[in-house]
């Protein structure tokens, strides 16, 4: 059952927070003219992204057990990394050619990730039971 539950959690929760993080400092980190054109405005890029990251890290702190100190206040770690991480994305713009960290962008992320934790956790607390139950099953005695 243990591998089982690893599985689920690695597939539906650690994965998806992986790719979503590399395809965020993928596009941050390629020069202006190389981005793909997208049709919302840019602070809305940033906001969808951060929220998406924000609910994921939600879920990912939620179901890891190597940093007890995260786990302690899951709302509050998760909104912190992605405010963190949108200021080090800001900055690590400076270094790439035709791109430039702005204020703005970084208030777009922090609202984006504020969204993003705020809906997995109250996702998570309306169907707390149901969340559980999918990802650590208890296993029932066969009956005769």
């Amino acid at each position: 059952m243990k591998n089982n539950f690893n599985l689920k959690v690695l597939f539906l929760i650690n994965l998806p927070l992986l790719v979503h993080w590399l395809t965020i400092f993928t596009l941050t980190s390629l020069p202006s003219e190389s981005l793909p054109s997208v049709s919302l405005g840019d602070k809305i890029e940033h906001l969808i992204a951060y929220l998406v990251l924000g609910f994921f890290l939600y879920f990912n702190i939620l179901f890891q057990n190597n940093w007890s100190l995260l786990k302690r206040n899951i709302f509050l770690s998760a909104f912190l990394i992605a405010l963190l991480y949108g200021a080090f994305d800001e900055l690590h713009q400076l270094l790439i050619p035709g791109r430039s960290a702005e204020f703005i962008d970084w208030i777009a992320d922090v609202t984006g990730a504020i969204i993003g934790v705020t809906l997995a956790h109250t996702f998570y607390k309306s169907l707390k039971d149901t969340i559980l139950n999918f990802f650590n099953p208890k296993l029932e005695p066969l009956s005769d």
